[in-house]
């Protein structure tokens, strides 16, 4: 994921920012409970398209 990318991309449904987790190809929206998969390099910003984060994930993105 390329980091200037990463820095003006913000969740459609938040606006706030977005944790990039690479093991997953997601971008993680701590304040919708969103995660936005990354296909083929390409971030999906489309709310439809992201899966709930679970209560332990979001935890872990508080914690930091």
């Amino acid at each position: 994921m390329d980091a200037k990318l990463l820095e003006i991309l913000v969740c459609p449904v938040t606006k706030g920012s977005l944790t990039y987790d690479r093991n997953r190809q997601e971008l993680l929206s701590q304040g919708a409970g969103l995660a936005y998969p990354i296909r083929d390099g390409i971030p999906i910003m489309l709310e439809d398209e992201a899966r709930r984060l679970a209560p332990e994930e979001l935890e872990a993105l508080r914690r930091g």
